[in-house]
């Protein structure tokens, strides 16, 4: 899928840090809990916490749980669906 201009600067925001591609590519066709994120990632759940604030901000995960103080889930939004597997395509190809 050819990705528009706006994806294209998602794409670059994502991938300019490990912790952002990480966390977006942790949810790939699941919804999980921060913890559950940190473990797959293998990163600290306070770096996990501000990565999930910037992924959100951008529009590309969602919470769907928002009112809860503990155990919030999250999932890609479309944006974050067609962008996780953009970044995994070309990561196979390097």
């Amino acid at each position: 899928m050819e990705l528009t201009k706006e994806m294209w600067e998602k794409y670059g925001y994502v991938t300019a840090s490990s912790y952002r591609t990480k966390a977006l590519k942790s949810l790939d066709g699941e919804t999980k809990i921060p913890s559950q994120i940190a473990r797959d990632t293998g990163l600290k759940p306070n770096h996990i916490s501000k990565t999930l604030s910037e992924l959100k901000a951008q529009e590309l995960i969602e919470c769907i749980n928002p009112e809860a103080r503990k155990g919030r889930l999250y999932r890609h939004t479309d944006k974050g669906k067609i962008l996780s597997e953009s970044i995994g395509d070309s990561s196979q190809d390097s």
